[in-house]
């Protein structure tokens, strides 16, 4: 499996920093996970549903950690470079992505 394409959509909130869409293998499109910045840095956020109860279940979601990572890297990679061209330079959270691979 492959991430053959990430949408970035930058929002104006406390910790919800985007939503993002990606596709797999140029077939098959992810919708609505989240960029989030938690207090140990960025994390993606699968897409949830509300149950009645009021607790979220994740709608989508890698089943192992090899594949989270992948995925959290690509995007984050992405998202960096989104806040990169918007801001015309470096962003404060490509260091600290970069840490981490």
């Amino acid at each position: 499996m492959h991430i053959t394409d990430v949408k970035v959509y930058p929002v104006e909130e406390d910790k919800l920093k985007a939503y993002v869409t990606i596709t797999l293998d140029h077939c098959f499109v992810i919708r609505d996970l989240k960029v989030i910045h938690g207090a140990s840095g960025l994390f993606i956020a699968m897409p949830a549903k509300r149950r009645k109860d009021g607790t979220y279940k994740d709608i989508a979601h890698p089943l192992n950690a090899d594949t989270r990572n992948q995925m959290e890297r690509t995007i984050l990679q992405e998202y960096e470079r989104h806040l990169q061209t918007a801001a015309g330079g470096p962003s404060p959270f490509l260091a600290a992505a970069a840490d981490h691979d």
